[in-house]
């Protein structure tokens, strides 16, 4: 009887394909993936995710020794990423390679998230201070990796910067594609099931509420639209209210514009526009003011 269930796993492993990765390198670890995503964090937000405090004697100190250990792991995470589109390869100087340039972009990156922290501080008057954004707003977490990631995704690293982003997505409901291009002074406020799609393109000084979805119209045509923009573009300061949802790579939410709670829009909205849903009659419908 044992050899019997022996013989029916085998044959299953043999036989379904695609759920199976042996006899290859290994993939990426989503335990060392989570890790280096904790210490970018660190990297973004020194001295605020520490276990003992931080002095500016030994900031310097302490960053070299992480950026180090990050390169270090990074590169080997990279190097496994590689393997999927160069199997044979050793990939080892690619994976250096691509590490130290997106390490130093990281500066870069900080000085996006200090105008994130400061659209969060100025837009939510319950924050009681930059420290509470930063240690209790979701928001600013799922923001700060997608962007972390997107270094990766813009370098070509294939699967890492999705797993990223994945990571940020279970700790705080937000879902954010590292393909996404988002501009300075990004707000999302609550954030719980916001959904922000690869080919989406959103400006600068652009809130969110929860349950926004800026996605894609349909995907019955799977792979055939890969590399085509599905997603909306948001253009600057405009707000998004809570649950609604734009679709559609044409569709264009013009600057200064506010869109209510709970519409669904598949057309491009003019700027300084109101879209709100009104009971004109039966069914609801938007109404453009």
């Amino acid at each position: 009887r044992r050899q019997r269930q022996m013989c029916i796993r085998d044959r299953s492993y043999r036989e379904v394909g695609g759920i199976n990765h042996v006899d290859c390198g290994n993939l990426p670890s989503k335990r060392a993936i989570a890790t280096l995503c904790e210490d970018l964090l660190h990297l973004m937000f020194p001295g605020f995710f520490s276990d003992e405090a931080v002095s500016s004697d030994e900031i310097e100190m302490i960053t070299n020794e992480m950026v180090a250990s990050v390169r270090d792991r990074m590169s080997v995470e990279v190097r496994r990423s590689l393997r999927l589109r160069n199997p044979e390869g050793d990939n080892r100087e690619a994976a250096n390679t691509l590490v130290c340039r997106i390490l130093g972009k990281l500066p870069g990156v900080r000085a996006l998230l200090r105008t994130d922290l400061e659209a969060a501080f100025e837009g939510d008057p319950a924050a009681e201070s930059f420290e509470e954004v930063i240690l209790a707003y979701p928001g600013l977490e799922a923001i700060a990796t997608q962007r972390l990631a997107h270094l990766l995704y813009s370098e070509g690293v294939p699967l890492i910067p999705r797993m990223m982003t994945e990571w940020a997505h279970s700790r705080t409901g937000i879902d954010i594609h590292p393909g996404a291009k988002i501009g300075p002074h990004f707000f999302i406020d609550h954030g719980t099931g916001v959904v922000i799609g690869e080919t989406c393109e959103i400006g600068q000084h652009v809130k969110l509420y929860q349950g926004v979805g800026l996605v894609a119209r349909s995907l019955a045509a799977g792979q055939q639209l890969k590399g085509k923009k599905r997603h909306p573009t948001i253009e600057d300061h405009v707000t998004i209210y809570a649950g609604a949802t734009i679709v559609g790579g044409d569709t264009i939410i013009g600057r200064n514009s506010t869109i209510g709670a709970n519409v669904f829009i598949m057309e491009s909205v003019p700027p300084n526009k109101l879209l709100s849903l009104i009971h004109i009659s039966e069914p609801t419908r938007p109404r453009l003011i």
